[in-house]
């Protein structure tokens, strides 16, 4: 209405003004460019608030008329995007269609539009949903951007080590995640015609196309079968990647696997390969197996005095969590001399739970032949399994270290009896004659939430006992 208000007053002006006509004229287009420019806008913003509420057919629609009534318009170059997104979210088939011939104009007429770094990852998606429903032209267009590119083996030698010597952020990080959407949409529309490219994808051992490796590593362990198992052992081990996180991605997965193939094939890594990390992730993978034999090569590793300690006490942690672990662990203790080593071996007895686990605990911690710090560690995880306040109180009478003392008050001021725990730290204050401990319990029953700790405290201070 209000367009035909300003021509109706320009023709009137016009008319009237004769010679200023061209300057009517002049000042009419100006009023019309304002008026579309705004009438533009407001169709684009009720586009994008269509998309925003999922409305994708009225979206289409709107994005259309804004092409077909405002040619040119700003907004015109990106409602080719939009009008393709909308029309990929509705689903059905010639809208599919139509999305892909929306972005091809878009790149043939506006090239330079703010929307057309996202328009290849749209296209993959629409190709991808297409190629699902039986489209082969869309599923021929999926597979070869997934496909790495065919080169010579020596001149693919070269570009690798040219790219590996490059800056990282030479790479086409946008092509390396355009080819991963890629290889996902054709894993789900044919396995079979995908998995010959993961490998090949795989076999790029290039830095810029580590991430796209991990990737395919996951697509890879989606259908575990023979193959998939044989693809993972050699990233993981008979051919590492070199990329860290793929091989130890490698690993995981085969974690995931049971039967015995996978035990194998972890064994292997774990007896063989010279990686840490990968041997970490062996180490877990194994524990999470479970079974005989996955527990008698975490055995063999843990007892390995050629292998890193770190690596071993990962061995000894996972064997103590697993059945029958506080067994081979109390023996094991005895045949092994490093610190940390042992210290380890304590832990996992202490997660068995068993009346010996705890036995054998109290045993090293009365042990005058053992180191201090070995004593104090085996009483707290003994504390920590559920020891009884009296026999805390036995062993408080019965050692003479000062050190051990200490570790006693401690463990008492961590029990979960927390009343009959009071009562006995109370009790060393009362008998105590060493300053220190003395102070070292008073400070514990401060921590502790009893009534009675305030009234005890207090007959102190009026002098009813001395800490000294």
């Amino acid at each position: 209405m209000r367009t035909k208000m300003i021509v109706v007053g320009a023709v009137m002006a016009m008319g009237l003004c004769g010679a200023g006509a061209a300057d009517g004229l002049s000042a009419l287009e100006a009023d019309l460019s304002y008026v579309q420019q705004t009438d533009a806008d407001d169709l684009y913003r009720q586009g994008r608030r269509e998309l925003n509420s999922g409305e994708y057919s009225d979206a289409a629609r709107t994005f259309r008329q804004l092409r077909a009534r405002f040619r040119d318009s700003e907004h015109v170059a990106d409602a080719y995007y939009w009008e393709a997104f909308a029309l990929h979210r509705t689903g059905s088939g010639r809208d599919l269609e139509r999305a892909l011939e929306l972005l091809d104009e878009q790149r043939d007429e506006y090239a330079d539009a703010s929307t057309r770094s996202d328009a290849p990852a749209l296209r993959v998606q629409i190709q991808g949903a297409l190629a699902q429903g039986g489209d082969a032209r869309a599923a021929r267009g999926i597979e070869s951007r997934a496909r790495p590119e065919r080169a010579p083996r020596a001149d693919a030698r070269a570009r690798a080590d040219s790219r590996s010597r490059d800056d990282s952020d030479s790479c086409d990080r946008e092509d390396q995640e355009l080819r991963a959407m890629a290889l996902n949409a054709l894993l789900n529309m044919n396995e079979a015609r995908a998995r010959p490219i993961l490998k090949d994808v795989l076999e790029s051992r290039d830095e810029c196309s580590a991430e796209l490796r991990r990737q395919a590593v996951f697509l890879v362990s989606q259908k575990m079968d023979e193959d998939a198992v044989d693809i993972l052992l050699d990233l993981a081990h008979r051919n590492p990647d070199p990329d860290r996180e793929v091989r130890e991605q490698a690993v995981f997965w085969l974690s995931q696997v049971g039967g015995e193939e996978a035990t194998a094939a972890l064994v292997d890594i774990l007896r063989s390969s010279t990686d840490r990390s990968v041997q970490e992730n062996a180490i877990f993978a194994l524990s999470q197996h479970g079974g005989e034999e996955a527990s008698k090569v975490l055995r063999e590793f843990a007892e390995r005095s050629d292998a890193p300690v770190e690596l071993r006490e990962n061995a000894i942690f996972w064997l103590g969590q697993s059945s029958g672990g506080g067994d081979y662990l109390r023996g094991l203790y005895s045949r092994i001399d490093e610190p940390s080593l042992r210290e380890n071996i304590i832990f996992g007895i202490s997660q068995g739970g068993s009346a010996e686990d705890s036995a054998w605990l109290l045993e090293r911690a009365l042990d005058e032949r053992e180191d201090i710090e070995v004593r104090k560690n085996a009483l707290f995880w003994a504390g920590q399994m559920g020891m009884e306040i009296n026999q805390l109180a036995s062993l408080y009478e019965s050692v003479d270290d000062k050190e051990m003392r200490e570790q006693v008050i401690f463990v008492l001021s961590q029990s979960g009896d927390r009343r009959e725990a009071v009562t006995q730290l109370m009790e060393i204050v009362k008998a105590e004659k060493d300053a220190d401990l003395k102070q070292n319990a008073i400070f514990w029953l401060g921590q502790m939430d009893d009534p009675r700790v305030a009234e005890f405290l207090l007959q102190i201070l009026r002098g009813g006992g001395s800490i000294r």
